[in-house]
């Protein structure tokens, strides 16, 4: 830190003396000609003509040579160089350049032309402090395997790794193709509210807080589930909604307290109609991000132009354990679950056993894309009946990559038997289960009124984007993950 402290002290110094010279280091704003990648685009018609051009950027390097100085700008998109020699900007300016160090924001005016070595070269006629650092750029911040250090100081590892840029660039990209594909198919972008009197929509324990004038507790939502369909009910029949959702449980390379959710519903339609629109939405998106459609993830290459793999919960794990735990009994169920390895208690719902069994057994193997599809009724309070298959939901999750992307349903919307179901979630709740869905009665009501039949599909974002990046961890690709206070001082 004392080293630190040092550079900080030099910048400062410098700082005064371009304040003592009259310069503003601080400027109110900047108006260039060109960015970076429009001066690389448009290069020989500009250098042809000797136009006179100016962009800005942070400097990334100089190196001076007594008369002359060479550095490198960086903007958004680009990185150029800039060339400066006292004959020609002047003894006084370039005097006060001598005051600009790596990490400044500059602006550059003047000619483009080509060095010897063939390099794209701005020569430099003006060039004007924007922002004037404190603090130096890291030295060797390409050689750091502390992630954690990028992840707090996000803002340095954008600027310093143009590939990290290009993640938060191609995330953005991702949700605009798929807010355009589901506006192109009818559906209405739309907010609900994120502090809730009663959480819903998800299994999951909330982020609790308080509303001081109205004198009563809320939360954060877990869900935009029950809100949405409320809006199906209100004649709203085709809705989606990008929303920050928070769930007040573990960090792992999956999972983050505050995450990002795409929920979309759609009235008359069922679970098979959603599996072929995100079969379709998922293929027009690849298209929009990734050559040929194909996404490399982890080493695999993904092929999101094929048809998907299609296969039922069931015969998933019979499929990967040689078992058929649809027959079994309870007992059997822990039983075989112990011998093949898994650290459950006698205790545990069978359906918590086999869903523990398909999350480290099953979800792992699933790197191309395929539904799963038909779940116990048991692991879905909120989704209907099968139609022909008793004890089993209408529920599909789209898989990817070895892990769930996604969620979707045939909706219940009988108010009755969604009564019964609240009330089984109840019960659980009272045995301990604090993951146990609450019984909602507001949106009860507004199925009493009549929720035409419907599906529904959550697709979590921040994963589909680890997938489209090859980023291994969710705090790849998010700007500013969840992270410990920091130790000592800043």
């Amino acid at each position: 830190m004392e080293g630190l402290d040092k550079l900080r002290r030099a910048r400062i110094e410098k700082l005064n003396q371009l304040k003592a010279a009259g310069v503003n280091p601080y400027p109110y704003r900047f108006r260039g000609t060109h960015t970076i990648e429009q001066l690389i685009a448009a290069e020989k018609n500009l250098s042809e003509n000797e136009m006179l051009v100016s962009t800005a950027g942070r400097v990334m390097s100089v190196r001076g040579h007594g008369a002359t100085t060479f550095g490198h700008i960086a903007d958004l998109n680009g990185t150029i160089q800039f060339y400066i020699r006292k004959d020609i900007v002047g003894k006084d300016a370039y005097k006060l350049f001598k005051l600009i160090e790596v990490g400044d924001i500059v602006g550059v005016e003047g000619t483009l032309f080509r060095t010897k070595t063939d390099e794209l070269t701005i020569r430099a006629q003006k060039v004007e402090i924007l922002t004037k650092t404190l603090r130096p750029l890291p030295e060797k911040w390409h050689g750091l395997t502390d992630k954690e250090l990028r992840y707090r100081q996000r803002y340095v590892d954008l600027f310093m790794n143009p590939h990290i840029r290009e993640v938060f660039i191609k995330r953005s990209k991702l949700i605009e193709s798929m807010r355009q594909f589901l506006i192109g198919n009818g559906f209405l972008e739309v907010e609900t509210p994120i502090l809730q009197p009663l959480y819903g929509g998800a299994s999951a324990r909330p982020f609790v807080t308080y509303h001081n004038t109205l004198d009563m507790k809320l939360y954060l939502r877990i869900a935009d589930e029950l809100y949405l369909k409320r809006l199906l009910v209100g004649g709203l029949e085709r809705v989606f909604e990008f929303a920050k959702d928070f769930r007040n449980e573990g960090i792992d390379r999956a999972h983050n307290p505050e995450f990002t959710m795409m929920e979309c519903y759609a009235a008359y339609m069922d679970y098979l109609d959603f599996m072929d629109m995100v079969e379709e939405m998922m293929r027009v998106v690849a298209g929009d991000l990734a050559a040929g459609g194909v996404v490399t993830y982890k080493g695999h290459e993904i092929d999101f132009g094929k048809p998907w793999k299609r296969i039922r919960y069931f015969d998933a794990i019979k499929e990967r354990t040689g078992r058929d735990f649809r027959r079994m009994s309870d007992d059997e169920i822990f039983e075989e679950a112990i011998e093949l390895g898994l650290d459950v208690e006698k205790d545990t719902p069978s359906p918590a056993i086999l869903d523990e069994l398909f999350s480290e057994l099953i979800e792992p193997e699933l790197i191309e894309p395929t539904f799963v599809y038909d779940y116990p009724k048991a692991l879905s309070p909120l989704a209907k009946d099968h139609r022909s298959d008793e004890g089993l939901v209408e529920r599909f999750e789209p898989f990817v990559g070895g892990f769930e992307v996604g969620n979707a349903f045939s909706e219940l919307n009988d108010p009755i038997e969604q009564r019964k179901r609240f009330e089984q979630q109840a019960a659980l709740r009272a045995r301990g289960d604090e993951e146990a869905q609450i019984l909602d009665e507001d949106f009860l009501r507004a199925l009493e009124y009549g929720m035409p039949p419907a599906a529904g599909l959550g697709i979590g974002i921040d994963r589909l984007v680890m997938i489209f990046t090859d980023s291994p961890s969710i705090r790849d690709v998010l700007f500013f993950p969840h992270m410990r206070p920091e130790e000592g001082p800043v």
